[in-house]
């Protein structure tokens, strides 16, 4: 382990306002999103959307990194060039998502537990003669009746310091997704208390795993009220909820946390973000940034249509959004930001972004 190396890795990843860009969608989510607009669910359409998104003009202004799935690792551009050259080639490090989704749990209905332990050591081994640089493995904590259970969060917990332990032996900076889902009615007290939790039992297992936390990346929710609950608080609310959660159970030797997006749209993850920054930036002790996936994608995969006529178009949306999440890291989110790509007018709608101006 070259501990030098991961720490400069890390601290690239969430460097100069930048973050990571998600686009390691299992084949079947893949599937799932092209059906939505009647893509061709083929490898081929697959190849065709990632190299749109992989040659986006400016993508290295915003972007530190870009997250694959094991089939665009091993695809190639029109050019021949494998997409994590091509990546590297314009200063984008290479990520590979290595978890093999979660499973339901034994004896506790409900409630998952992520695969993927089984053989990993001789996968990162691989990955890395690819040209990774990082890799990701996700767990899903869903908030319920008498949900989630210590024995569900000490089980993915675990996981995920076993993953970053191997990670971290071949050189890989491992990011660390623990996720509490936005299904449900909860409030945000009950995701603040819930996320804690998970946050506490996470690092308690990194600890076990004698894991460098100044070589990793935590890959956190935000603290937010459930997507049913009658109750949604303000970009402020919000932001002050998440910051002192996280300053309650994250460490000060991370160097950096990448918000996902979790199903939010790109204009509140980015409103909540920029909201988190403006406020408390220069107070915290750990880069606050982003890893984005539908928040950045979405608009562009609807104005690309498996149609090669749109790519410009969709290029053009996804420099767009990744730039918003840029903004966001800088805490000058607006909506002027988003004026200058005539987007959406949700939030003069909602009234959200009124309070983080």
């Amino acid at each position: 382990m070259n501990t030098q190396t991961l720490e400069e890795t890390a601290r690239m990843m969430v460097a100069d306002g930048k973050g990571l860009l998600a686009i390691d969608e299992s084949t079947t989510t893949c599937n799932k999103r092209f059906a939505k607009f009647d893509i061709p669910q083929t490898a081929e359409a697959h190849r065709q959307y990632r190299q749109l998104i992989v040659d986006t003009p400016g993508l290295n202004e915003s972007i530190s990194g870009a997250i694959l799935f094991d089939e665009t690792i091993r695809q190639k551009k029109d050019c021949e060039t494998p997409f994590a050259a091509g990546l590297a080639a314009i200063g984008i490090l290479p990520g590979i998502k290595v978890d093999l989704g979660a499973k339901p749990m034994a004896c506790f209905p409900g409630e998952k537990v992520t695969d993927g332990l089984d053989g990993l050591r001789p996968r990162l081994a691989e990955y890395v003669q690819m040209g990774a640089r990082f890799a990701k493995w996700r767990a899903v904590i869903a908030i319920g009746s008498r949900m989630p259970s210590m024995g569900c969060i000490k089980a993915n917990a675990h996981a995920l310091a076993r993953y970053a332990a191997l990670c971290q032996e071949v050189g890989l900076v491992p990011v660390v997704e623990p996720e509490v889902l936005m299904e449900g009615s909860h409030t945000l007290e009950v995701c603040s208390e819930v996320t804690e939790r998970v946050l506490r039992a996470v690092f308690r297992e990194l600890y076990s795993q004698r894991v460098k936390l100044e070589g990793m990346i935590l890959k956190p929710n935000m603290v937010l009220p459930g997507l049913s609950c009658a109750h949604q608080e303000s970009v402020e609310e919000i932001a002050d909820a998440t910051v002192a959660c996280l300053l309650r159970s994250v460490p000060a030797a991370v160097p950096g946390i990448a918000f996902l997006s979790g199903g939010q749209t790109g204009e509140l993850a980015c409103a909540r973000l920029s909201a988190i920054n403006i406020r408390y930036k220069s107070r915290l002790p750990w880069q606050v940034s982003f890893s984005f996936g539908r928040a950045i994608q979405e608009p562009a995969l609807s104005i690309w249509n498996g149609k090669p006529r749109n790519v410009l178009d969709a290029q053009e949306s996804l420099y767009h959004r990744a730039k918003c999440a840029r903004a966001a890291h800088l805490g000058s989110y607006s909506l002027t930001v988003e004026a200058n790509h005539e987007q959406s007018d949700a939030l003069h709608a909602t009234g959200i972004y009124a309070s983080a101006k």
